[in-house]
């Protein structure tokens, strides 16, 4: 009896640390090599957990995969590529990625997976027409009536006040789709950003326009891209106030 208990116990590790094998992240070391002059600050972005990184100046990176994740490599000059990982690939110590430059410019074309119905699908409303926030229901409630109420809102300063709400709500909105794009480690690690301005950093990043417009169209691989140059800045700043 006591020996079958022994028996029972092991299989349960056994099948419970298989299990965790094919379940539990790794994070594995790589390598990108191209007929380009530079492998420094390609993205890759592991699109089923939507974390993201770059390569240093030697084509070096690390990220946290799992068997069947798939990644994209992505830079200005170089053809995007997508990779499924596979077992052979959690087993290698070094994952060698070979990236081919672009002959001609293609322009990005961003598909949606899913169609959606909407009121504008089934001609409930018009196509185009401009969906409000709450804050900018106020205001167009503020000063769509004209007359003496638009003349008393602007002297009252709501107006001012509403705008201001809305350009705050703005942000939150541009903060919460970038925080779960990207670990702590790839801000500290591959941005060089130190710890303690993390924060300050993402509100640097909502800042910048041209980024926000790529956190709304949650174009993946141009905020991956973007945020290395603005880390650059950002990193410039930090010195110079020191």
């Amino acid at each position: 009896m006591k020996i079958n208990n022994i028996l029972l116990l092991i299989l349960f590790f056994i099948v419970t640390a298989t299990f965790g094998q094919t379940s539990l992240e790794k994070e594995i070391q790589g390598k990108i090599t191209s007929d380009t002059t530079t492998v420094e600050g390609i993205n890759i972005v592991n699109s089923s957990t939507e974390k993201a990184t770059a390569t240093d100046k030697n084509g070096l990176f690390s990220l946290f995969v799992k068997e069947g994740d798939v990644l994209v490599f992505s830079a200005l000059n170089l053809v995007t590529l997508r990779r499924r990982i596979n077992k052979e690939d959690l087993q290698q110590v070094i994952l060698k990625i070979q990236m081919a430059p672009k002959s001609i410019e293609l322009k990005e074309v961003i598909v949606n997976e899913n169609s959606q119905i909407t009121a504008e699908n089934v001609g409930i409303i018009p196509y185009g027409q401009k969906k409000y926030t709450s804050a900018e229901r106020k205001l167009y409630t503020a000063t769509s009536g004209g007359g003496i109420d638009g003349l008393l809102n602007t002297i009252s300063g709501r107006k001012a006040m509403l705008k201001k709400e809305i350009a705050v709500e703005n942000k939150e909105q541009s903060l919460n789709r970038l925080a779960p794009l990207f670990e702590d480690k790839y801000y500290t690690e591959t941005l060089k950003i130190s710890a303690d301005y993390v924060k300050d950093f993402q509100y640097y990043c909502v800042d910048d326009t041209s980024f926000t417009a790529a956190l709304k169209s949650r174009n993946k691989t141009l905020i991956a891209f973007l945020i290395v140059g603005l880390s650059e800045n950002y990193n410039k700043i930090i010195t110079n106030e020191k």
